[in-house]
């Protein structure tokens, strides 16, 4: 059964990226929000320190990476805590510091999780120490992964690739892209499939970089790919086309829609912290031992906060525990980032209005942390979207019958 305290094991990492968050994140947060485009070269040494953490270390990933469900098996009643509990951790910490240069980190990327979760070992000893990005989303396919219209074609030993690719997180800046195609339109779902395209091959063209709401740090690319040739052995994956193969691909979400809800906790808790220093500054004191009612609207309303934090918070870790102990989890990570997304953006938004002046204040964080907010509601399967994959699993009901 989980436990819901932070395991001993993990509590030195969990410091760390504290650490990292409060000396590094932090003191350069708002410089490179307002540079967009720029990368944080402060990031370089330490990427390659995380790195070296991770080499070093049986206990997971520090960073956003190194989720992989087949190194997790355990023994029937076994508890672990494995990769995925301990990069959540990590995760959580990091995001309290800034999200945007979580997401700016060299090989911290969403695509790195999806190699981490289903390559073969061929594949991560080829692609291992390289920054990858991840290509869904299309112009007519967004929530709706399986409408995906890019295309895969075999020819000799490569596949080449043609379609187009929107709102890639660190896709200009990253080494690889792994990018969802399908193998044959007119076999639905079954057929799509990831590969990985270097960022240098000549058909995958750069069109153009985002100007954005939050995380303005991370860059977000737009990519065409022409005739863009890969080797068979960048297919992520079985290549056979199978009644139930998309579900394969739709495994890497378990992984990654974790982590997202952590990126959103840790978010969450910066505002909240914040939020609980300038209403003691301002005489405000929050009393747990009372009725919410009974004490002043602003400490009301801040309790009402903390308890879909926590919500949030205990919901995460749930989703990262059931990964690492080879449970189902695809219902929980839903459920996790459904939360945590929403709490992110209704928290920091509150935590804006109690502070007033002081929240809107370009000087202060708190409105950086409100803009960030909305786009982990958004990225890794929209809020309404993962309300829909729970509806399913809660009621029985297929994509066909509940959509």
């Amino acid at each position: 059964m989980i436990n819901l305290e932070i395991p001993k094991k993990y509590k030195p990492l969990a410091t760390q990226a504290n650490q990292v968050a409060t000396e590094v994140f932090r003191p350069i947060s708002r410089k490179y929000d307002e540079a967009e485009h720029s990368y944080p070269k402060e990031l370089d040494m330490l990427a390659s320190l995380i790195d070296g953490m991770n080499e070093g270390s049986d206990l997971g990933g520090a960073g956003a990476t190194g989720v992989r469900r087949s190194a997790n098996g355990s023994d029937p009643g076994e508890n672990r805590n494995g990769s995925n509990l301990s990069t959540v951790l990590g995760v959580i910490e990091l995001c309290w510091g800034d999200v945007g240069l979580l997401l700016s980190m060299p090989r911290q990327g969403l695509g790195n999780s999806a190699i981490a979760s289903v390559a073969t070992d061929e594949q991560l000893e080829r692609y291992g120490g390289k920054w990858a990005a991840m290509a869904i989303t299309e112009p007519e396919a967004g929530s709706d992964s399986a409408a995906i219209r890019t295309t895969a074609e075999l020819d000799g030993d490569e596949y080449v690739l043609n379609g187009e690719k929107i709102f890639v997180t660190s896709g200009d800046r990253a080494d690889l892209i792994v990018v969802w195609a399908t193998l044959d339109r007119s076999k639905g779902r079954a057929a799509i499939k990831s590969f990985i395209v270097e960022r240098d091959n000549p058909g995958l063209k750069l069109d153009r970089l985002e100007h954005k709401l939050g995380i303005r740090a991370s860059d977000t690319a737009n990519f065409t790919l022409q005739d863009c040739r890969v080797p068979r052995e960048a297919l992520l994956g079985d290549p056979e086309v199978k009644e139930k193969g998309f579900a394969g691909v739709m495994e890497t979400f378990d992984n990654t829609r974790p982590l997202v809800a952590a990126m959103a906790v840790g978010v969450t808790r910066a505002a909240l912290e914040e939020t609980r220093r300038r209403l003691a500054s301002a005489g405000v004191e929050i009393d747990y031992d009372a009725p919410a009612l009974s004490q002043p609207a602003a400490a009301a309303r801040f309790l009402e906060m903390e308890a879909d934090y926590e919500a949030a918070w205990l919901l995460t870790l749930q989703a990262a525990w059931m990964a690492d102990n080879s449970k189902p989890n695809s219902l929980q990570a839903s459920m996790a980032k459904a939360k945590a997304g929403r709490t992110c953006v209704d928290v920091t938004l509150g935590c804006v209005e109690l502070c007033g002046a002081v929240g809107l204040g370009e000087t202060e964080l708190l409105e950086k942390w409100s803009r960030d907010a909305k786009i982990l509601d958004i990225f890794e399967g929209t809020q309404q979207i993962q309300l829909l994959i729970v509806a399913r699993q809660l009621l029985g009901k297929t994509s066909s019958e509940l959509r």
